[in-house]
């Protein structure tokens, strides 16, 4: 076990590597698998280690899911940020067009109520003819009390 990694292969020719301080961290990955195994059913001889060319196949299938699924994971967050942007947008536009009605409803309110103060100000139109009526009756009676005037006497036609 001294002197191998992970991956169980040497590590005399990796630059930096440490046989002894490696030691601890495989022991602890044989022991961590070797109860994973067991807990899962599996015998853990066999299970053959795999050749350095089926390895480098694997990991670069794996890259490439990796890969896939973090810009399909990017597309649906930038996807999930468009919608809630678009949708904030709209919930403004709504915002604006109701408080534009309102305010086009308070207008209207408040010219509804000068119309109607108009309204009641103004006389009826009963009153109108009332008054209408006696204005004519008044006139009347200053024609009976007053007679007309004669008319201007026309000249003789001898003179």
């Amino acid at each position: 076990m001294a002197g191998r990694g992970i991956s169980g292969q040497g590590l005399q020719g990796a630059p930096g590597a440490r046989p002894d301080r490696s030691l601890p961290h495989a022991v602890y990955h044989w022991a961590e698998m070797r109860a994973k195994m067991r807990v899962l059913g599996f015998n853990a001889e066999a299970v053959k280690p795999l050749n350095e060319e089926a390895a480098a196949e694997l990991g670069a299938e794996l890259l490439g899911e990796a890969t896939i699924f973090v810009v399909a994971c990017s597309c649906l967050v930038l996807e999930y940020r468009r919608q809630q942007t678009q949708q904030r947008r709209q919930e403004r536009e709504r915002r604006a067009a109701l408080e534009a009605m309102r305010d086009e409803v308070d207008h209207l309110a408040l010219a509804l109520e000068a119309l109607q103060a108009r309204v009641q100000a103004a006389p009826p139109q009963g009153a109108l003819e009332e008054l209408r009526a006696q204005v004519q009756e008044v006139r009347a009676q200053l024609r009976a009390r007053d007679p007309p005037p004669a008319p201007p006497a026309a000249p003789s036609p001898a003179e």
